[in-house]
């Protein structure tokens, strides 16, 4: 249990990178951002893939089909919502809408998976989900509160950035559950095997996409300097940055922890990005958090502390 919440204290340490990006390069286009940054964990896979090719040829079709599926969705699809809710909205209202992940996928993980791992009891859990809750809604109380001060603020663009978010929570609510079921089902397989074989599928998509928006690009007339833009030293270090630490590290670590830990338990885990992506905005913006702020983050631990202790219990005990 701990091994696994470790794993996935790692997991969203690194997996909170990608908020940085979208800020550090605004004048970049989200899909140019997702595309580049997948490239990156596909090129980094193929080594990793040579070394495990043993173990990657033991993989179905039906096993590649799944994991071109989770790439598809659970990485470029998710990180082009992301980046441009974050270019649209800032990062404030898709750090709040991405922090109520652990609350969305542990409903959904406890709804859909009591069968296979047990039931965590409703009464037991709901204390940590409602601190989780509440510490997601102070900290995001004290962002809003300064986003409203600004005068010359784009609410539809701020709309639309928040629809952008939502449609990331949907991504990233599909993704863990389908690869914990992937991951459970296999108990024999490795999770570096399979992370491997993510990166390895999503490869040919991220090809696929920058040669269409390459040219796309072009045929619109765009005055964007393809391929890597107007700080090309700057784009090409930090994709290929988040490529190794927030794909592949990332996603290895959360495939270990996902095959130690109960979905809706693991679920619930993906608050350690939450804290992750606020701590790297304050560093980015040189400022220590409001009092507000630092209630949510020891909301948000203390329900994360709780929540691991929550045991699950078989279904036909909880019946």
């Amino acid at each position: 249990m701990w091994a696994g919440t470790l794993y996935a204290l790692a997991a969203g340490l690194m997996w909170g990178l990608v908020f940085v990006g979208p800020l550090l390069l605004p004048e970049y286009p989200a899909a140019l951002q997702s595309v580049a940054r997948y490239l990156a964990f596909g090129v980094i896979a193929l080594p990793l893939a040579w070394l495990d090719r043993h173990a990657l040829r033991q993989l179905s079709r039906a096993d590649w089909v799944e994991a071109l599926k989770l790439a598809a969705i659970g990485n470029l699809l998710y990180y082009l919502c992301l980046a441009s809710a974050i270019q649209r909205a800032g990062g404030p209202l898709p750090t709040m809408l991405i922090g109520t992940l652990p609350v969305v996928i542990a409903i959904s993980a406890n709804l859909r998976n009591a069968r296979r791992d047990g039931k965590l009891p409703w009464k037991r859990l709901a204390p940590s989900l409602a601190l989780i809750a509440l510490g997601i809604a102070f900290v995001n109380q004290v962002e809003l509160q300064a986003l409203r001060q600004e005068a010359d603020a784009d609410l539809r663009r701020y709309a639309v950035g928040g629809l952008l978010a939502l449609g990331a929570v949907a991504c990233w609510t599909w993704y863990p559950l389908r690869n914990a079921d992937w991951l459970r089902a296999h108990p024999d397989r490795s999770p570096r095997t399979w992370a491997t074989a993510q990166g390895v599928a999503t490869l040919p998509l991220a090809l696929a996409g920058y040669a269409a928006l390459w040219g796309g690009m072009a045929a619109a007339g765009s005055a964007f300097p393809m391929p890597a833009g107007p700080r090309p030293e700057v784009f090409l270090g930090l994709m290929a940055t988040i490529g190794l630490f927030a794909s592949w590290l990332g996603t290895l670590c959360w495939n270990e922890a996902s095959q130690r830990l109960p979905t809706a338990l693991a679920g619930q885990l993906i608050v350690f990005e939450t804290l992750a992506a606020l701590a790297y905005a304050f560093i980015l913006r040189g400022q220590m958090p409001q009092p507000l702020t630092l209630a949510g983050i020891a909301c948000l631990m203390i329900g994360v502390l709780r929540a691991v202790r929550v045991k699950p219990e078989p279904l036909s005990a909880t019946a």
